[in-house]
């Protein structure tokens, strides 16, 4: 039996032109129409190419000043790493990349699936830390183009991740090795550990989406992998619609500290992208820079040797066929879909 795993992400135009990024950014408005009420599809649209027509200059600057988004093609590796890594285990599996917001899209991943003729479909999305707009949203995009197609497949669903072990000593590795070849010491007093989170809306928390809860909480455990006492975390909201976001903002967290030197860890990407090398590479860093503030922005890890075996063991369960609880797989909370499965399962006062 051949195992159809699509992961899922994002996406970035590959060509920033002014059409490309515009088409993008309607995509992404109109998926998240409901955060200014109850509109008509027409007047949603519109509303959408307004804001997207809106923000398309900045962004892209942005793309221009980076060289383009390397998001697909690293997303294009970590898919041949784990067919790969797959192979190694004696699975009979194929990958696919399958993005939100751009080419390839979710349904294009499907549609290759389909062609392939696999006999079940894995759905694994490529965010660390679960939010409703990117990871639980993604899902249903795969649901949906699998039942546009008619397609009597079983569907399976991998949503929280951040906790599986392996995958926080890569995050903890890799900043203590950037750290080192820099010549920084995360303990030091002078240097403060800033963690710098993907915004999202606060109407997604206030409906119960958890994404809070999971930064705070791996940003502590990452901490203390380090054995750093105390922290910064900021988020990277994008204000285009005037609603509240996460708090605080990185612009306003960077304000309040007092060191010597910032050591920013990107904790909600596991790929480089305009997010990473302008938001924070540049903007972030004139920030610090005004506050007096050195500035260290850690890679992220996209290109781990381990992080292939990382999401074959989230797949694995599904793939081999036994019972998911085995590798600490519970019912997801934020995507309540029944054999939605996730490693965020509630412990102690959760």
């Amino acid at each position: 039996m051949t195992t159809g795993v699509v992961l899922l992400n994002f996406g970035e135009p590959a060509e920033p032109t002014r059409e490309n990024v515009i088409d993008y950014l309607e995509r992404i408005f109109m998926n998240n129409r409901d955060l200014e009420g109850d509109t008509t599809e027409a007047e949603a649209r519109e509303r959408s190419r307004e804001l997207a027509e809106r923000r398309a200059p900045g962004l892209i600057e942005e793309y221009e000043e980076i060289g383009g988004s390397p998001l697909n093609p690293q997303a294009r590796a970590q898919a041949e790493a784990l067919k790969a890594e797959l192979d190694v285990r004696g699975f009979d599996a194929e990958t696919y990349v399958g993005m939100q917001f751009t080419e390839p899209f979710v349904e294009d991943a499907v549609e290759a699936a389909h062609e392939d003729d696999v006999d079940e479909l894995v759905g694994l999305p490529v965010y660390p830390l679960c939010g409703a707009s990117t990871t639980v949203a993604a899902l249903e995009e795969l649901a949906t183009a699998v039942a546009e197609r008619d397609w009597d497949v079983d569907v399976q669903e991998v949503t929280g991740w951040h906790r599986h072990p392996t995958y926080n000593r890569i995050r903890a590795d890799n900043v203590r090795s950037y750290a080192a070849a820099e010549g920084v010491d995360v303990t030091d007093e002078g240097t403060e550990l800033f963690f710098s989170a993907h915004g999202t809306p606060a109407h997604y928390l206030d409906e119960g989406s958890r994404y809070d809860a999971y930064v705070e909480e791996f940003c502590d455990v990452m901490a203390a992998e380090l054995g750093v006492d105390s922290y910064t975390l900021g988020y990277q909201n994008h204000g285009n619609r005037d609603i509240p976001w996460t708090e605080p903002d990185v612009e306003a967290a960077i304000e309040d500290v007092a060191a010597e030197r910032v050591v920013v860890e990107p904790i909600s990407f596991m790929h480089e992208q305009s997010e990473t090398l302008s938001e924070l590479d540049d903007e972030l860093r004139e920030e610090a820079e005004a506050e007096g503030l050195d500035f260290y922005r850690v890679p992220v890890p996209h290109d781990d040797d381990r992080f292939a075996g990382v999401l074959a063991d989230l797949v694995e369960p599904f793939v081999a066929d036994f019972a998911p609880e085995y590798y600490q797989f519970r019912q997801c909370q934020c995507k309540d879909t029944p054999g939605t499965m996730c490693l965020n399962a509630p412990f102690g006062d959760d």
